[in-house]
């Protein structure tokens, strides 16, 4: 696989266990997608930070990054999402990224 990162959806529980990322190459970035986009519930920061070190499990916390699961809209018809729910959503992942990664 030429991709150097990886961005996978673990946003609810149908996104499976971080056990396949044992399989990850150690020349590859992933990227988790732990904020979910359709919903306009708010994940604590606490809760990804205890999702990043779970999956620190598998794959060393410098190869590890955080986004939301995919876009605000994940279908023609889009997600019943508010602009400010979105907002905060971004908030929250840029603040989960400095408890994490400083």
């Amino acid at each position: 696989m030429k991709a150097q990162r990886l961005l996978l959806e673990y946003d609810d529980t149908r996104s499976g266990s971080f056990d396949a990322l044992k399989d990850i190459p150690d020349d590859k970035f992933v990227v988790l997608g732990l904020v979910t986009t359709k919903r306009a519930r708010l994940e604590s920061t606490e809760e990804l930070r205890q999702r990043i070190s779970d999956a620190s499990r598998y794959i060393p916390i410098e190869r590890l990054g955080l986004s939301p699961q995919c876009g605000f809209s994940s279908s023609i018809v889009g997600n019943s999402i508010s602009m400010e729910d979105q907002h905060r959503k971004l908030e929250l992942v840029v603040k989960a990224a400095k408890v994490v990664w400083g």
